[in-house]
């Protein structure tokens, strides 16, 4: 279990009611932390939000954000609010901007006015764009290809600028791909719609979806499909908790990578799929998606010399089967829906 070591007892998580976050609230809780969840609920779940109390709010909502700091005598947020859908970004480039960004600008008002300093930052891999080369560290250059990455990189700039002007201390953490699901079926991966590419290869194995489209074949991949750095989604959120945990020990500003090192393909993904469920993913061999990379894999070690981070669920087969349970016909008992 992680523990954190003069770590503030109340943390503002918003977006805590989504994906991330609400596993982030369950490795808080689990800390002995009480994570009060921010969420306009526009994407995320309330039947999510089961470690402490939920907050509805705007991110751009300045004042409400100030008043609830005070109110729950925050002093460090972790912050995951945002749109997240590379494709819609490109097609709604305002609204990401507007949403991501403007509930940056809110949040960072919010602390500077109440004098919360301790941030820790939901960013991405899509920062760095088309890399130059694999596995990705932190020194690579940050060139976004589409609005979403742009609008995490703005955001990044923004934390520096605050902490050169008025002392805010912040981790930047910089996933790559985010799968699976709580190991203790308490919590799952929900979107709508759902555009991961391990749901919607479970869903196509157990009929509870169409058939999977894989975008190229013809990569200069082992096998001719990208491969991507999978990482858990409970090992996410016991990253947070370490990098607050550093935060509070005099550690940052820090901008990391998190991932296990490993690339996985989108073949290697069907065949685990395969394993796991027993049913042969249907799909459809489709062009390649435009600026999809060949390969997308972490250096993870600044993490692990940073944080002392680790990836635990290494194994892709573990990655599918926790996630499994949730998109069959007839979902597994134990798991509750999150």
């Amino acid at each position: 279990m992680t523990q954190i070591s003069s770590t503030p007892t109340r943390v503002l998580v918003t977006g805590g009611a989504g994906y991330i976050g609400s596993h982030c609230c369950k490795a808080l809780s689990r800390a002995g932390v009480v994570p009060v969840v921010y969420d306009n609920l526009s994407r995320g779940h309330a039947d999510a939000v089961r470690w402490g109390p939920l907050v509805k709010g705007d991110m751009r909502d300045e004042a409400h954000l100030a008043q609830v700091l005070k109110d729950e005598r925050i002093d460090a947020v972790i912050h995951f609010a945002a749109f997240a859908y590379v494709g819609e970004s490109v097609q709604e480039p305002q609204m990401y901007y507007d949403n991501n960004v403007g509930g940056m600008i809110g949040l960072l008002g919010a602390m500077q006015q109440v004098g919360v300093k301790t941030l820790v930052f939901s960013s991405s891999c899509a920062t760095y764009g088309v890399p130059e080369c694999v596995p990705i560290d932190e020194t690579m250059t940050q060139v976004p290809i589409n609005p979403y990455g742009r609008s995490k990189l703005i955001c990044e700039w923004m934390m520096e600028d605050a902490a050169t002007a008025w002392g805010l201390n912040f981790v930047a953490l910089r996933y790559f791909n985010a799968a699976g699901s709580d190991p203790e079926f308490e919590l799952s991966e929900r979107h709508d719609p759902e555009t991961h590419l391990i749901p919607l290869a479970l869903m196509a194995a157990q009929g509870t979806g169409a058939p999977l489209q894989v975008f190229g074949t013809d990569y200069p991949t082992p096998d001719g499909t990208c491969v991507r750095d999978y990482i858990h989604v409970s090992d996410l959120a016991r990253a947070h908790v370490l990098a607050l945990d550093a935060l509070r020990g005099g550690a940052g500003p820090l901008k990391l990578n998190l991932g296990t090192g490993k690339g996985t393909s989108v073949q290697e993904i069907l065949d685990a799929v395969e394993r796991v469920t027993g049913h042969a993913v249907p799909h459809i061999d489709s062009p390649r998606r435009a600026g999809d990379p060949p390969e997308l894999v972490a250096n993870p070690s600044r993490a692990h010399e940073a944080l002392g981070f680790e990836a635990r669920w290494r194994q892709i087969d573990e990655i599918v089967g926790h996630a499994a349970p949730w998109f069959a016909e007839k979902p597994a008992e134990a798991p509750k829906v999150a």
